[in-house]
C-alpha cells in the first residue's frame, strides 16, 4: 500500500524530467492509432456507438490513423533533445551513434533477416540482384529512399520510419549543438527547409516518394526540440514541488482545447480529397498542436496525469517498439492463414461483423503478446549486454 500511496502521490509533484509520466501515455496512444489502423486495413471494422442517444462514429479516427507517426517521430525529438537543455554535457558523437545502434539495430535484424531468408525461399525475389539490392537498401537505413525497398519490398513496409529515424540519428548531434546555441534560428531553419521540401513535393504529380522523407519532418523535429526547451523552462519556474491547483487546472483546461484541435485535424485529414498532400499540410499543426497537448498533459491536474502515465500506459509505452514493428505483418499473416474462422470467403468485404470485431481483438491482443516476448526476452537483455561493453 505505501508504494502505491508514494505512485499516486508522484503524479502530484512536478514531472520528473528522467521519466515524464504523460509521455508514456502519449507513445502508447500514437502507436496503439497507427496500429489500429493498419489492422483496419486488413479486417475494415468501422467502430460507433451511442452515449444517452447520441452516436458517435470513430472512422475517421482509423482513416487518419497514419498521421500519428509523426507524434512517434515528434516525441523522438523532444526526447533526444531533453538533456540539452538541463546543462548537461554533450555525449561525443560516436557514443550517441552506439547508443542508437544498441537500441534500434537488434530488433530491426530479427525482423529482416528472417523476412529476407522467407522471401528468398517463397521465390519473391525476380533476381540475385532484387534481392542484394532490397536487404542492402534496408542494412543501410536507406529504404526509404528507393521505390523497389519503400513501395514494392516483401519485407516489412512499417519498417520506413526506422529508415527516416536512423537519418535522422546521423545529423542530431549537431543539429542539437546549434539549436543549443541559436535556438530560434536552427529551429527557423529546419521548419524553413521541411517546408521548402513539402512545397517542392506537392509539385509532383506523384508524392508516394516524397511526403515521408527526412526533410519533410524536420519541422516536426524541430517542434519536438522546442517543446523540450519549453517543458524544462515551465518546469524551473514552476518548481520541483507541486504545483499550484489553479495552474494545473489551466493546464488541463488547455490540453482538453489541443486535444479538439487534434481531432478536428485527423477529421479533415480523414476527409482529405489527396491523402498525401493533405498530410503534408497538416504535418507543422499536427505536430505543433501535439507539442503543446504534451506540455500542458506534464503540467495537468494528477488525475489526467495518472490517465496518461499509469501502469497500463507505461507497460504499452515499453512494448511500443515491439508492437510497431511486428503488428502488421502479424495482422496480414493471420488474415492468411484465415483465422478467425469465417462465414465468407472475403469476411471484411462481406461485412461479416462478427468476424471484424473477433478478428480485431485477435491482431491486437497476438501482437500484444508477441511485442511483450520480444520486449522483455530479446530486446531488453541484449541492449543490457551490449551496454556492459561501453564506457559510461
Amino acid at each position: 500500500m505505501e508504494k502505491i500511496r508514494t505512485h499516486l502521490q508522484s503524479y502530484h509533484q512536478a514531472p520528473d524530467p528522467r521519466q515524464i509520466d504523460v509521455l508514456d501515455g502519449v507513445r502508447a496512444l500514437c502507436v496503439l492509432l497507427v496500429g489500429w489502423f493498419h489492422i483496419w486495413q486488413q479486417g475494415w471494422l468501422s467502430p460507433s456507438f451511442s452515449v444517452l442517444g447520441i452516436d458517435f462514429h470513430l472512422d475517421f479516427l482509423l482513416r487518419s490513423g497514419y498521421i500519428w507517426v509523426d507524434g512517434m517521430l515528434l516525441l523522438s525529438g523532444f526526447l533526444l533533445y531533453l538533456p540539452y537543455t538541463q546543462g548537461k554535457s554533450s555525449p561525443a558523437i560516436w557514443t550517441f551513434y552506439k547508443r542508437r545502434l544498441i537500441r534500434i539495430l537488434p530488433s530491426y535484424l530479427l525482423c529482416i533477416i528472417p523476412l529476407f531468408i522467407l522471401a528468398i525461399l517463397q521465390g519473391k525475389y525476380a533476381t540475385p540482384w532484387a534481392a542484394g539490392r532490397d536487404l542492402l537498401a534496408h542494412l543501410t537505413f536507406t529504404h526509404n529512399l528507393f521505390p523497389f525497398s519503400y513501395h514494392h519490398t516483401p519485407l516489412n513496409g512499417a519498417l520506413w520510419t526506422l529508415g527516416v529515424e536512423m537519418q535522422f540519428y546521423l545529423i542530431f548531434p549537431f543539429l542539437a549543438r546549434a539549436f543549443k546555441k541559436f535556438p530560434l534560428i536552427t529551429w527557423g531553419l529546419m521548419a524553413g527547409a521541411a517546408f521548402a521540401f513539402r512545397a517542392l513535393a506537392a509539385q509532383q504529380r506523384d508524392l508516394s516518394m516524397y511526403f515521408n522523407q527526412l526533410p519533410a519532418f524536420l519541422d516536426v523535429y524541430a517542434n519536438g526540440f522546442l517543446a523540450a526547451s519549453v517543458f524544462t523552462a515551465l518546469r524551473k519556474k514552476l518548481g520541483q514541488g507541486e504545483t499550484d491547483k489553479k495552474i494545473k487546472l489551466l493546464f488541463t483546461v488547455l490540453f482538453f482545447l489541443c486535444i479538439c484541435q487534434l481531432v478536428a485535424i485527423a477529421k479533415g485529414q480523414a476527409s482529405a480529397s489527396h491523402i498525401q498532400k493533405g498530410q503534408l499540410e497538416r504535418r507543422f499543426s499536427l505536430s505543433l498542436t501535439l507539442s503543446c497537448a504534451m506540455l500542458c498533459a506534464a503540467f495537468s491536474l494528477p488525475g489526467l496525469r495518472f490517465l496518461l502515465g499509469n501502469p497500463v500506459m507505461k507497460f504499452f509505452s515499453a512494448i511500443s517498439f515491439q508492437f510497431y514493428i511486428w503488428h502488421q505483418l502479424f495482422a496480414v499473416q493471420l488474415k492468411g492463414w484465415g483465422f478467425p474462422p469465417s462465414q465468407s470467403a472475403s469476411p471484411w468485404t462481406a461485412g461479416e461483423y462478427r468476424w471484424q470485431v473477433n478478428y480485431t481483438l485477435c491482431c491486437f491482443i497476438g501482437a500484444i503478446i508477441l511485442a511483450s516476448l520480444i520486449t522483455y526476452l530479446f530486446e531488453r537483455p541484449i541492449a543490457r549486454r551490449l551496454r556492459r561493453g561501453m564506457r559510461p
